[in-house]
Parts: C-alpha cells; sequence; structure tokens
C-alpha cells in the first residue's frame, strides 16, 4: 500500500498515546512509514465541556462524533477511539471491526492516604461519572458517598489532591498507559468490579466503502479480543444502553470456550440483576444477545426511563 493516511483521535493525553500505539501497529504489518501516517488531534463536544454528566449533554456519541463527522468527510481516513466511549450502534457509512488486543480492563481506585475502598472513612467521598461504577461502588460499602467527576487523568488526580475527594474510581489501562501506576491504590478484579463493555479495547474505524483501509486493518485486528467485545456490546445493543445504563459487561476467552458476566442496576441502583453464561467461541455473538434479552426481561425494564 503507497498512500499517506491521516489518523483522527481525541487530543487528549492518554487518546495520542492509543493513536500512535495504531500508528505503530500498521508500520509494523505493512509497507507504510512513519513519515506517511499522520495523527490529527480533534477536539470533541465531550473534551469541551467537563462539569456535567455526559448523558446530560447527549451520551456516549460526545467523544466519537465529531470523529466520525471528520472520517465522513474524508478529512481523515481512520479514526482511533477508546471502544468504551462509542455508541452501541455503527454511524451509517463507517465501520468498526478492527480491535487492537485489549488492554487490562480492570478497574482501580486512587485514595488519599493509600487506603482501600474498605478502609476509608463512613461517608468518604468517592468521584466518579459513571453510574455503573457509583452502583457498584455502594454494593460493596453503602455507607460512601459518590460526587460527579469529569476531565481527564491529571484533571481528576489533581482535584483528588485538592481534597475535593477521598478517592477517585478509573480505568487501569489508562492509568498505565500514561505511567501513573505508582498512584494506583487497590486493583479491583473483574468480578469485583465488572468493567464496562469495552474496557480497555482501541477500535479503529474506517468508511464502510473504503476497500483498501478495511484490508489494511485487517492485518491488525485481534481476532481473540474481536470475539470478547462482540459479546460485550451485543449484550448493549439488545438493552438499548445508552450513558445512564449501569451495566457491567466483561467477556474472557478460555481455549474455545468464552465466559460471559453481567449486572444491570435498576435506574436508582437498588436492584441489580446478574447472570453468567459459557458458549463455544464461534457462538460469541449469539452468547451476548441472548443475555441482553434475558437481562432486559428479569430487569423489567426498570434500567430505563
Amino acid at each position: 500500500m503507497n498512500t499517506k493516511i491521516t489518523i483522527g483521535s481525541r487530543g487528549s493525553k492518554l487518546a495520542l498515546i492509543y493513536a500512535q500505539k495504531a500508528k505503530d501497529k500498521i508500520i509494523q504489518n505493512t509497507n507504510l512509514k512513519d513519515q506517511d501516517i499522520t495523527i490529527k488531534e480533534i477536539t470533541t463536544k465531550g473534551d469541551q465541556v467537563q462539569d456535567v454528566r455526559l448523558s446530560e449533554l447527549g451520551g456516549k456519541g460526545l467523544f466519537s462524533k465529531t470523529i466520525e463527522v471528520e472520517l465522513l468527510d474524508q478529512k481523515i481516513d481512520i479514526a482511533v477511539h477508546a471502544l468504551k466511549d462509542m455508541p452501541s450502534e455503527e454511524t451509517e457509512g463507517l465501520l468498526t471491526n478492527c480491535f487492537l488486543e485489549r488492554n487490562d480492563p480492570r478497574e482501580i481506585l486512587i485514595s488519599r492516604d493509600n487506603k482501600h475502598l474498605k478502609d476509608l472513612a463512613s461517608n468518604a467521598i468517592v468521584g466518579t461519572s459513571s453510574f455503573r461504577r457509583e452502583f457498584q461502588i455502594k454494593k460493596i460499602r453503602k455507607d460512601l458517598e459518590c460526587k460527579l467527576i469529569r476531565g481527564n487523568v491529571d484533571t481528576r488526580i489533581k482535584k483528588l489532591n485538592e481534597n475535593l475527594y477521598d478517592a477517585i474510581i478509573l480505568s487501569y489501562a489508562g492509568i498505565n498507559s500514561l505511567g501513573l501506576n505508582q498512584n494506583i491504590s487497590q486493583t479491583f478484579s473483574t468480578s469485583e468490579i465488572i468493567p464496562c463493555a469495552g474496557q480497555g479495547v482501541i477500535a479503529l474505524q474506517c468508511r464502510n466503502n473504503d476497500e483498501e483501509l478495511i484490508e489494511l486493518l485487517k492485518k491488525i485486528n485481534h481476532q481473540p479480543t474481536r470475539n470478547s467485545i462482540k459479546a460485550e456490546r451485543n449484550v448493549l445493543k439488545i438493552l438499548e444502553g445508552d450513558c445512564e445504563t449501569a451495566v457491567g459487561v466483561f467477556a474472557s476467552i478460555d481455549g474455545d470456550k468464552i465466559n460471559l458476566e453481567a449486572e444491570l442496576f435498576s435506574l436508582d441502583g437498588s436492584k441489580r440483576f446478574y447472570l453468567k453464561s459459557s458458549e463455544n467461541i464461534d457462538k460469541a455473538n449469539e452468547l451476548g444477545i441472548e443475555m441482553g434479552k434475558t437481562l432486559k426481561k428479569i430487569s423489567n425494564n426498570s434500567y430505563k426511563k
């Protein structure tokens, strides 16, 4: 392939690390050189407004929409996204079918005085922008108070150090990519706190009629990651999940089996619906769809307004 490629990415430090990772993968697996691939920084609405919940601004697409518009307008050739920021439905005219090998999907706690969650004082304030994380924390410690926190990782750690919070909960993948592991007070297993669908996954998106790029991206796709997240995101699709949907879903692969675990909370967090199931790996799509349908049924739509 002898051409020039422009990769579009959010301009945050973490997003640019992910974009560079994608660029390096392409260089390693094609005849393209460093000078053939440019990374373009794009500011999204989600980056501009940081004092209210994403759901109040219009949901998950706030981080991906602006980049997708540039892709549709042919101002960029490939969009790089943190998969967890993408809506479960694909944007018309685009294709998201390439996923880099999953980073660590676990959740971590950063606290003042390096305390574990169980050792925080009663009524301690934990910062999160996610209803899922809030309800999961309350499931472990009902006496803790969760308070909205937005902004990039550095901003959140700064707010913690300014004593605005006693602890914050973040994804391990982001902290690890930024080299900030020394700040971690506690790492939760994926069973203790089930991550959101696609957590730790970098997704690459192109136009659905760009055959040359579709073929290029096939060369760097990590199939086990793709199998896992197809199952996870199918749960979201069936639930028609958005930013206000408090759902954790995580798939792991063991040989030729895929294991899927999910928990869904009612709108106020008072009810929890939990499922765990396994299937042959070639049934990953169906497993996600079936689990989504079962969760929808047993929750009686109590998770939606």
